[in-house]
């Protein structure tokens, strides 16, 4: 077992690290009980997300004070970088923390309808994004810079998915108005999902800027 100093500034970091992974994971599985809990129309799942919170805030506040406690050591540029860094990940991870349970809420909405298809590209997304943020933790803990670019990448794909969803939602709409307001919450769904990308392109962003000292636009 290796004894960490807490004084010493890179046990310091390496232990933000490890807790961002672990936060991580547990908005990874936030991400996918709340598609599974729509699509399963299951609202026991649903409220597994939407407590979950308490969780999660612990989870970043822990990150921040231990964040804000490294800041007051002597701190050269690259740990500074790297605990700015941090602190705007643990931002975009509670942000889609926060879709999640947007998406679980809509659940406890229309559990009591079928929906008026089966939810086939909805999922599709949720996995996808799953795969992203286990590429942005992967890149922050072996410092990949690359691993960072390609994963945000695959947010097209995410894009491609909602304009997919978004237009046959629309034309369910059209053609039938009972469908409406499934159809409306779906389109949402997709939105929460969408934007759930746009976060973990962030998060790759701030592992670039962790890395290299550069600010980048990778969306």
């Amino acid at each position: 077992m290796v004894v960490k100093d807490e004084n010493n500034l890179d046990d310091i970091i390496q232990d933000i690290i490890d807790d961002l992974v672990e936060m991580g994971q547990s908005v990874k599985i936030s991400i996918d009980q709340c598609v599974i809990s729509l699509k399963e129309q299951n609202i026991s799942v649903a409220d597994k997300v939407i407590v979950s919170k308490k969780e999660i805030d612990e989870k970043g506040n822990v990150i921040e004070d231990k964040c804000t406690r490294g800041m007051t050591l002597k701190v050269p540029p690259l740990q500074l970088r790297t605990l700015k860094g941090v602190l705007k990940m643990v931002i975009d991870l509670e942000s889609i923390f926060k879709l999640a349970v947007e998406i679980a809420l809509i659940t406890k909405v229309t559990s009591h309808t079928p929906h008026i298809k089966p939810l086939v590209d909805i999922p599709r997304m949720s996995d996808q994004l799953q795969e992203m943020l286990d590429g942005s933790l992967d890149a922050l803990k072996d410092q990949d810079v690359e691993l960072a670019r390609s994963t945000a990448l695959k947010d097209n794909e995410i894009d491609a998915l909602f304009d997919q969803i978004r237009r046959e939602l629309i034309t369910y709409m059209m053609e039938d108005p009972k469908k409406i307001t499934n159809a409306s919450h779906l389109t949402f769904v997709a939105r929460y999902l969408e934007r759930m990308g746009d976060h973990i392109n962030n998060l790759c962003e701030s592992v670039v800027y962790i890395v290299t000292g550069e600010k980048v636009d990778l969306n």
